[in-house]
């Protein structure tokens, strides 16, 4: 079977932004997001999820993110259920160097070269791949290029000496603008794939 023509994975990175390309305050603080209660912005990131089967994270970003949506899953009441449901069920792999066995469910350990194992991942069967984080681990996916496509959620606010994730690039990238869609929060989204070329 000829395989020269099969079609790679998409790696996507979704994250909350300020104006001033921060995602997180100078202690990780995260109070500063302004999405909440936007019911066309949830809508989206429903549809963004649709073609994903695989979860990225960073070891430091793990606990956080599965405590958050196991704690919404016990609420069937509560409206982010569905999309929490989502969360835990989707297939997670966490990019780790001080573990060698995982402490998630419906989780798998990569620790392997980030660049081999990205690769790897991106040549198997299956649907687009995204990544939520966290911060180091999202800067060592863009210096290193393996982002494919970039979604960014530009919040109406700014944080000053927050931390960001486009600090480590030592040249010049270039996007192009897939879309642009303004929320009723004031939060605008830029959906950018790498330049080829």
């Amino acid at each position: 079977m000829n395989n020269n023509n099969k079609v790679m994975r998409k790696l996507k990175l979704q994250v909350q932004m300020s104006i001033d390309g921060c995602i997180a305050g100078p202690n990780n603080e995260m109070d500063w997001m302004v999405f909440y209660g936007d019911e066309k912005l949830k809508e989206y990131e429903n549809r963004l999820h649709e073609p994903v089967d695989t979860i990225l994270l960073g070891r430091k970003m793990t606990n956080e993110f599965v405590s958050y949506w196991s704690n919404v899953m016990n609420k069937p009441e509560d409206p982010e259920y569905a999309f929490a449901k989502k969360m835990i069920e989707t297939p997670k792999i966490v990019f780790t160097k001080s573990l060698n066995k995982s402490e998630w469910p419906n989780t798998e350990i990569a620790t392997g070269d980030l660049k081999d194992e990205i690769t790897k991942l991106k040549n198997l069967d299956g649907r687009d791949i995204i990544v939520y984080g966290g911060i180091s681990f999202d800067s060592s996916l863009i210096k290193e290029n393996l982002i494919d496509e970039f979604y960014l959620f530009i919040n109406p606010v700014t944080i000053g000496n927050g931390k960001t994730i486009f600090k480590d690039l030592k040249e010049i990238r270039k996007f192009t603008l897939i879309e642009s869609i303004a929320f009723d929060s004031g939060i605008v989204l830029l959906h950018y794939e790498v330049k080829k070329n």
